[in-house]
């Protein structure tokens, strides 16, 4: 087992966390930019629908590793959009299942176009083989912690 020691700068969560976090603030810009007027948190939310119309408000909490309060406030406001709607569940009345509308459905293909062109621009540079060492060490941390 590796003794690994915090040493000044080489924080990973505040290193990956930065990464994230550039990537987030530069799709948002394009996102305006093209003149879509949804957040990335709600796009997370939608991304998520477009996978899987139809979802419970908790299958959202767990796929967006968001608590319950926060899904409840990025549905209302999604509604507020009109791109989502509650409908009840028919096997359960406490349950609400969030479908798309035909707006959200309308913002996939122009979001995840930005998404992707966005994501390129942030791996320039970055050789396939860097990515995928990236990739396996992160989901390692991830797994090691879940």
């Amino acid at each position: 087992m590796l003794n690994n020691q915090f040493k000044k700068g080489e924080l990973y969560s505040f290193i990956s966390g930065k990464a994230s976090t550039a990537i987030a603030r530069k799709l948002q810009k394009n996102f305006k930019h093209a003149g879509i007027e949804i957040t990335i948190e709600q796009w997370s939310i939608l991304s998520q629908l477009w996978k899987e119309d139809g979802r419970s408000q908790q299958q959202l909490c767990e796929a967006t590793f968001r608590d319950k309060p926060s899904i409840t406030r990025l549905v209302d406001n999604l509604e507020k959009l009109d791109l989502v709607k509650r409908v009840p569940s028919k096997n359960d009345r406490r349950i609400n299942l969030i479908f798309l509308t035909t707006a959200a459905k309308n913002l996939e293909s122009e979001t995840m176009e930005i998404a992707n062109a966005t994501l390129n621009e942030a791996l320039e540079g970055v050789n396939q083989k860097d990515l995928e060492t990236a990739k396996t060490v992160l989901q390692k941390v991830y797994d090691n912690l879940a």
